[in-house]
């Protein structure tokens, strides 16, 4: 999924806890759903992030060199501006987006 179209807050809002809630029945369940899917997205923009950065990295072992690069910058920038995980996590779980499953009712059935 495309993370910088996302329609998410980039500031923290209140929820209702009873609209949240409402699709488990339980709303432990729901945050350990959103926490789960929020762990997800934060490795796969930190996985990202680390492979542009990789472009502009330089293998010397001179330690008084330190280049900083406007590109480098900019990127860290663009990233730091995104919304948080939690948040991103969070919108698609209200947006139905999100698929989870509970494995000990499976096993019942």
């Amino acid at each position: 999924m495309d993370y910088k179209k996302t329609k998410a807050p980039v500031t923290t809002i209140t929820r209702n806890l009873n609209e949240i809630g409402s699709v488990t029945g339980n709303i432990y369940e729901t945050v350990a759903i959103v926490s789960k899917r929020a762990n997800q997205i934060g490795s796969e923009l930190k996985e990202e992030l680390n492979r542009k950065l990789e472009e502009f990295a330089s293998y010397t072992d001179n330690l008084e060199e330190v280049f900083e690069n406007r590109e480098q910058i900019e990127i860290s920038r663009f990233y730091e501006r995104l919304p948080k995980p939690t948040l991103i996590a969070m919108q698609e779980y209200t947006d139905d987006q999100v698929y989870y499953r509970k494995p000990e009712v499976e096993e019942n059935e």
